[in-house]
């Protein structure tokens, strides 16, 4: 594997436009690109404006730069510390999955009501 991948940079060239860049998938999920604006110079500061571009409120993101300049803003939203243990255990994760799943497909039975265990802590 090229060094540039295991340090996590992404070359956007003809090997990843053969779908030969291991990891790619994981950053590019449409590789259909529309240009949005033209020619935009940074200002003094070597900022851009990305407003035309930005539609998602509320997302933060991830910059991918590879040796080229080219750049690829992957939109993220961030998980409370708390929340992120679910992430981080896969067995959880599946298993909350495949609840999600099983209700969404109606395979669900009522348990009766939990409140006499309301002050069990």
């Amino acid at each position: 594997m090229p060094a540039e991948i295991q340090s996590g940079n992404f070359p956007l060239d003809l090997m990843w436009a053969m779908g030969q860049v291991p990891g790619m998938e994981r950053v590019i999920k449409d590789p259909d690109f529309q240009l949005v604006t033209e020619i935009q110079k940074p200002d003094a500061k070597r900022r851009l404006s990305l407003g035309q571009a930005i539609d998602q409120p509320g997302v933060a993101y991830n910059i991918y730069r590879n040796r080229l300049g080219q750049i690829v803003l992957d939109p993220v939203k961030a998980v409370p510390a708390y929340e992120a243990w679910i992430f981080e255990n896969k067995e959880a994760f599946e298993s909350v999955k495949r609840g999600l799943s099983d209700s969404a497909a109606g395979r669900t039975r009522t348990l009766g009501s939990f409140s006499a265990h309301a002050g069990d802590a």
